[in-house]
């Protein structure tokens, strides 16, 4: 069996051209129709129990709380791009200060 699928916005009507189409139409939201899934082989059942428990802890089921973590882990940038980020805006504002004078100054701000 054949299944088309056709990404459609919320609302929106699709069109069905029996000459064009299995004559099975699965709609999906943009959403659904843009995502990937992972699978992810020889985890550690220790790993996979902590995880687990976390998930649950927080509310979650274990592939809920994975895609938090994954989203969020994809969102922080690397650490050497981290590092070239910080050493072209010390390049750009000319900063010559050293970490003892930054956190002293930091120090004198609090109190």
């Amino acid at each position: 069996m054949l299944v088309d699928i056709v990404p459609v916005q919320e609302g929106q009507a699709v069109g069905f051209h029996p000459e064009r189409s299995s004559g099975c139409i699965l709609m999906l939201s943009a959403a659904e129709c843009c995502v990937a899934s992972i699978t992810i082989r020889s985890v550690p059942d220790a790993s996979r129990d902590e995880l687990a428990a976390r998930a649950a802890r927080s509310g979650r089921s274990l592939q809920e709380y994975l895609r938090a973590e994954l989203i969020e882990l994809a969102r922080r940038p690397e650490p050497a791009a981290l590092l070239e980020r910080i050493q072209e805006r010390k390049r750009h504002t000319a900063s010559e200060l050293s970490t003892a004078e930054i956190l002293g100054h930091l120090d004198a701000d609090r109190r």
